[in-house]
Order: C-alpha cells, then sequence, then structure tokens
C-alpha cells in the first residue's frame, strides 16, 4: 500500500497555499452546517491539520508573516467599525458601562489567576487583559432586530471599545515592563510620555495625511494601499516606542474611523481582502499550535478552562447587571448588554498570542499551551452563551413594544416590484400576480429581470432572456401597465438579483418557486435561500399552477408574532389587493392577537374584501389546515427569515410539509420585510452564506425516519 505519512507534513509553499485556500473556503460550508462560530472553525481546522492533529501542514514562515498581517488586520478592523458617534452621544453612561465591564472581569480574572491557577503576577495581568475586554460577536443579531439605535446597542458597543482599549494599553505595558531593565517610577513616567508622544503625533498627522490624500487621490487601489500603509506605519511605531503592534493597530483603525465610511466600497475592500486571507491564514495557524492532546494529560488543563470560562463570563455578567441596576433598566436590557459584551473572540486570540511571545527567562514565556488551549474553549464557550442571551433578549425587547404594529405601517408610496423571470411556464402568471397586487393609482412601473450565467452559452441564454421579456411586455401593455426589462449576465444568479434590486430601488420581490428537479433537489432551488437571505426586503414565492382568475379562495396561514415584523402591512396589503381584484374569498389563520389587528386593517382599508378570520394557535395546525384546501384555492404561507421575532423551529420543515401536504396546490411563501439593509456585509462573525439545513437536523430526520422504520 502507499503510504502517505512519507508526504506529510507537507513544506512546498505552493501546496501549503493550495490547502490553506481550500480550508478558508470549505470550513465556513461545514462550521454552517455544524452551526459553529466560523472564527472556531478556523481554529479548529488549524487544529486537525497542524502537528498536534494530522500533520498534514507544516508551520513555515508564511504563517509567521501571513499570520502577524492578520493579528494587526484584527484589530485594525475593530477600531475602523466602531460606532464613534454612538460613543460620543452617550460618552457618560458609556463611560461608566466601560469602566465597570473592564475593571470587574480585570480584577476577578486576576485574582483567579494569582490564586487559583497559581500563574505570576504578569500573567495573570495579561489574563485580566483578555477576560476585561471582549468581541461584539452577537451584534449582527441586533441588527436583525432593528434594535442598533437601542440604548442597550449604544452602551454595549461603547463600552466593548473602551475596555478594549484600556486592555491593550495594560497589555502594552506589561510588553514594555519586560523590554526594559528597570521597572520604577522613572519606567512609568518613560511609558506614559512614550504613550502621550504616540497618541499625539498620530492624532495630529494621520487625519491631516489622510484627507489629503484621499482627496487628490480617487483611485480604488492606491486609496487600499495607503490605508494599509498607515496601519502597518502605527504597528511599527508602536513597536518602536515600547508598545505593542496590536495597539499601533487598533489605535490606527479609530483614527481612520470617520475617513472610511461602513458602506464605502474602500470599507469593503479592506473587510473583504481581510475575512478571505489575511485573518483566516492567521486563525489556522493559531490552531496549529493547539496541542489537544493535553486535554487528556489531566485534570491541570480543564481546570483552567472552567476558571477561564466561569470568572470571564461571570464577570462580565456582574457588570452588565450592576449597570442595569444603577440606571434602573429593566432586566431584559441587562440580558442584552450581558449578551453583548459576554463574548471572547478577535481581542482573545491576539493578546494570547502576544503572551505566547514574550519571553520571560531564556526559553520560558509568559503563557504557556494550557493556556492557548483554555483561552479557545473559552471564546467557543462565550460565543454560544453571548448568542443565546442575545437572541432571547432582542426578542423580548422587541416584542415589550405594544405600539409597534403601529409604527410599522408602510406609506403605499413605497413600491417597486421587481421579478425575476427565468422559464416562461410561470413569467406570465408571475406578471399578473404582480399586476393584481400593485396600486393602481400610483401606476407604478413594474421591473423585470432575466439573469443569465456567464459561461458559454451566456450569448444564446441572453437571446432567448430578450424573447422572454418582450413576450411579457406585451402582456403588460395589453394591461396598460408599464413594464421596465432587463437582461443582466452575472457569475451568481443570487448577486445579479440583488444588483439588479438595488440598482432600480425595488420594494419587493415576485418570483417563480423552484420546480425543476433535474437543476437541483433542494426545495429552495439554486439560489433562492441565498436571496432571501441576503436582502432584508420582502420576497413572495409563488407557485402557479392554475389562471389566477380562476381562484375561488385564497386560504394565508400566519405565524404568531407576525405583527411585530416591519414587513407585517406590506404583506396584507398585497394580499387585500389580491383578493379584491380576483373578487374571492380570503381567510386568515392565526392567533387572536394577529387576527384582530388583520381584522382592522381589512376594515379600515378593504371594507370591501370578503375576509374571514379562523383561529389557529399552534403552527403544528399547518397539516390540518391542508386538508381544506382545495384545487382552486391559493394557499399562502406567511413565513419568516431565521433570527427574526415570528421565526419559530417548526418553519425548518415548512419544505417537507409542503411536498407532503400541499403538492400540486397553488402556493405562495412571503418572506416579510426585516430590519437590517448590511446584509452582504460579510465577516466570520456573521457570514453571509447560511446553509439550508444544520447537520443536528439531517441528522434528527434520519433517527425518525429509522424510529418508524423500526416501529412498522
Amino acid at each position: 500500500m502507499l503510504d502517505i505519512t512519507r508526504y506529510l507534513p507537507i513544506t512546498d509553499p505552493t501546496l501549503i497555499f493550495f490547502v490553506v485556500l481550500m480550508v478558508i473556503l470549505t470550513a465556513p460550508i461545514i462550521m454552517g452546517r455544524l452551526r459553529i462560530p466560523h472564527i472556531i472553525g478556523m481554529v479548529l481546522a488549524g487544529v486537525l491539520l497542524g502537528k498536534y492533529g494530522l500533520n498534514i501542514l507544516e508551520r513555515d514562515a508564511s504563517f509567521e508573516i501571513l499570520g502577524n498581517v492578520g493579528l494587526l488586520y484584527i484589530m485594525f478592523l475593530a477600531g475602523l467599525e466602531m460606532d464613534m458617534q454612538g460613543f460620543k452621544n452617550n460618552v457618560r453612561h458609556v463611560l461608566v458601562f466601560g469602566i465597570l465591564t473592564f475593571t470587574i472581569p480585570f480584577l476577578m480574572s486576576l485574582l483567579m489567576g494569582l490564586y487559583m491557577l497559581d500563574y505570576s503576577m504578569p500573567a495573570s495581568l495579561m489574563l485580566g487583559c483578555i477576560m476585561a475586554s471582549n468581541t461584539l460577536i452577537a451584534y449582527p443579531i441586533v441588527g436583525r432586530y432593528g434594535l442598533q439605535k437601542h440604548m442597550t446597542a449604544t452602551l454595549s458597543v461603547g463600552s466593548s471599545m473602551l475596555s478594549l482599549l484600556i486592555s491593550l494599553i495594560v497589555v502594552a505595558a506589561i510588553v514594555n515592563a519586560f523590554s526594559t531593565s528597570g521597572g520604577g517610577t522613572l519606567f512609568w513616567l518613560a511609558f506614559i510620555l512614550k504613550l502621550a508622544a504616540f497618541c499625539t503625533g498620530m492624532l495630529f498627522f494621520i487625519p491631516r495625511l489622510t484627507r489629503w490624500f484621499l482627496r487628490r487621490y480617487s483611485d480604488s487601489v492606491m486609496q487600499f494601499t495607503f490605508v494599509m500603509a498607515v496601519m502597518f506605519l502605527s504597528g511599527a511605531f508602536s513597536g518602536f516606542i515600547g508598545l505593542e503592534a496590536i495597539f499601533g493597530a487598533f489605535f490606527a483603525g479609530l483614527i481612520l474611523n470617520r475617513f472610511i465610511p461602513h458602506l464605502s466600497p474602500l470599507m469593503n475592500r479592506i473587510e473583504f481582502i481581510g475575512n478571505a486571507l489575511f485573518i483566516p491564514y492567521f486563525l489556522i495557524g493559531v490552531g496549529m499550535l493547539i496541542d489537544v492532546s493535553l486535554l487528556f494529560s489531566g485534570g491541570k488543563i480543564l481546570w483552567v478552562v472552567v476558571c477561564l470560562v466561569f470568572f470571564g463570563t461571570v464577570g462580565k455578567g456582574i457588570a452588565a447587571y450592576l449597570m442595569t441596576f444603577a440606571l434602573r433598566l429593566p432586566l431584559k436590557w441587562g440580558n442584552m448588554m450581558f449578551g453583548l459584551t459576554s463574548a471572547h473572540a478577535a481581542g482573545a486570540i491576539a493578546m494570547v498570542m502576544v503572551g505566547r511571545k514574550l519571553e520571560v527567562s531564556p526559553g520560558c514565556y509568559l503563557f504557556g499551551d494550557d493556556v492557548l488551549n483554555g483561552i479557545v474553549i473559552m471564546i467557543l464557550v462565550t460565543c454560544i452563551i453571548s448568542s443565546i442571551m442575545t437572541e432571547h433578549a432582542s426578542k423580548a425587547i422587541r416584542l415589550q413594544d405594544k405600539d409597534i404594529p403601529q409604527k410599522l405601517a408602510v406609506s403605499n408610496d413605497d413600491e417597486k416590484m421587481l421579478l425575476p423571470v427565468k422559464y416562461p411556464e410561470y413569467a406570465d402568471n408571475l406578471l399578473s400576480m404582480a399586476i393584481l397586487m400593485r396600486n393602481q393609482k400610483l401606476n407604478r412601473e413594474i421591473v423585470a429581470l432575466n439573469v443569465v450565467y456567464d459561461d458559454v452559452n451566456a450569448g444564446n441564454n441572453q437571446t432567448e432572456g430578450r424573447r422572454l421579456l418582450e413576450h411579457l411586455q406585451h402582456a403588460a401593455s395589453a394591461s396598460d401597465v408599464h413594464l421596465q426589462t432587463q437582461v443582466r449576465i452575472a457569475a451568481n444568479i443570487a448577486n445579479g438579483i440583488k444588483h439588479a434590486f438595488k440598482e432600480f430601488q425595488a420594494s419587493e420581490i415576485i418570483m417563480g418557486l423552484h420546480f425543476h428537479k433535474e437543476i437541483s433537489s433542494k426545495f429552495w432551488g439554486e439560489f433562492t435561500q441565498s436571496l432571501y437571505n441576503g436582502l432584508s426586503r420582502q420576497i413572495t414565492i409563488a407557485r402557479i399552477t392554475q389562471p389566477l382568475n380562476t381562484i375561488r379562495r385564497i386560504q394565508v396561514a400566519v405565524p404568531s408574532r407576525a405583527e411585530y415584523e416591519p414587513g407585517f402591512y406590506r404583506w396584507l396589503e398585497r394580499l387585500a389587493r389580491l383578493a379584491g381584484n380576483l373578487d374571492c374569498r380570503i381567510g386568515f389563520n392565526g392567533r387572536d392577537d394577529t387576527i384582530s389587528l388583520i381584522r382592522q386593517y381589512i376594515s379600515n382599508y378593504h371594507s370591501s374584501v370578503r375576509a374571514e378570520y379562523q383561529e389557529m394557535q399552534h403552527w403544528n395546525e399547518l397539516p390540518k389546515l391542508a386538508s381544506t384546501i382545495k384545487e382552486d384555492h391559493m394557499f399562502v404561507i406567511i413565513t419568516a427569515r431565521k433570527g427574526t421575532v415570528s421565526y419559530k423551529n417548526a418553519l425548518e420543515r415548512l419544505p417537507d410539509e409542503i411536498n407532503r401536504y400541499f403538492a400540486g396546490r397553488t402556493l405562495v411563501i412571503v418572506f416579510p420585510d426585516q430590519y437590517g439593509d448590511n446584509n452582504e456585509l460579510m465577516t466570520f462573525a456573521q457570514p453571509q452564506h447560511t446553509e439550508e439545513s444544520s447537520a443536528y437536523d439531517m441528522l434528527l430526520k434520519k433517527l425518525r425516519k429509522w424510529t418508524r422504520n423500526s416501529s412498522n
């Protein structure tokens, strides 16, 4: 047999780079299936590939160079992404909470390191800094619930910035103390003077230089290169004066924060390069240093993990609830602040790597493998705790606002429908549905879009697309509706539709449900899932099996808490117009509180619509509702994106239930508007890619199937 171990570890730089790129490519897919944060996935991949795992890769100089760049990049992005305006608006409360969320975990971890883990004073101080800082890993959850400007979010973001800044200053002081022969009053006086000179010089020269350069040169490559040069210059100067380079990178990010808007092309390039290459390289390199066997070598490492997780989490919790009590805020607000500030990720990894390189005596470093292993496991646990707490608190805060349904009512003037069409089989029906749903008084145009793949058949597919759109234009003209058309080429269909959506400033999408099994065996098809995960606006997906004018009844299933979604009145308005124009009955099935709002809206704005209302206490009653759907009925399901107020785990079963109970029926699935317009930003905390189902869902399905077969 061929012994492949003699070819391992791989030392060829080209092959090493190829393997790393394959990890960067596949890790998000696998971690998405396992519902594990991607930042942890990269570290685990490094563990698997390194000498303590399968010994596939040699940790060569590329991991040192690119890994160091990735380390600085993490801290630089942390500074760039800080909400400086929110900090300024709530500076007093932010300062108090920032000091609390730094001091309490810092002191608890310092004492824990000294008296429970028997570490030295410098190691315990560094450990305190790691546990006092935090990463806003759960902040995208806040965005999904539309709470970015909520007081708890502002306090958490500002305090995170402050605690990280203080932590980095203390780390810099520790590093400086080891690189200096003496440490008395003169040392600390010199350190403070050097720090003040560095900060003053950066604050004076960099903004002026940046303003001059960005005004004079608009070339995207030159702007990106300039920003990177500033980051490395700041890191280098920070190292020259005895501070740690990560402090310089973070400080450069804070200075450049105002010059690089979060939604600008320059910011997109900076994040793209970092998230695509440098940061993964760093995280994989960190994983290659972890010796998993230490976890099974005895109780020492397990004790370290327990101490780090417990004291780090409890310290952040005490700070959050103390602030809640001091300001007399509701408990759920305290839960939100605890959830947002309890996760440790980028900053913790950056600081522990500084400790591993800090030589306290010949051949002896400040942190050993036990701390590195403990920090990685601590990051995984705190990220899970943070995500769960933030999700729970965000939902509770959003639901406590009883006036929200009135606030969410949309103006009828916000209407421009986009119709992505590909197959003639359903194009006419989609156009008919859009015409029946539109506001005739506004007489807005409808946009019909055909996106073709950028491949060798692009020319032929464009011709077919134009032919289909011309047919739709004739059909729209017959109804006296202006139809704007576009055929566009894209490497990814979902991205092509999203870009067109923004270009045309559309309000919603009406599209057909995938039905070609030979193209994709998935229920949603090739790109639908990417589309509704990547856009926050309403998407209506229709499977129309008969002419719409023959529909006799529309039956609507509404999930509980649907009235708290910002798109509640948009889909209700569209369905009311559809029922009125078809002159058919429409029945709403849902909870009493939701139904009462629907009844009130229909009575006030569409009194001529023949509406009926039926209580449906639980979403599990959906199969029973299927027995009432006839061939000439249309069944409408109001669903929700994962992480929104009205989302429930039962919606995961929707594809199976539709295939089982509603086969052959006219079907419409609506994803309402949700909070947040920034879904295209991809970070390791919240990647854009989302798997249709998790590995755990697939395992449960197989277990249920096996149980049914064994019982029979």
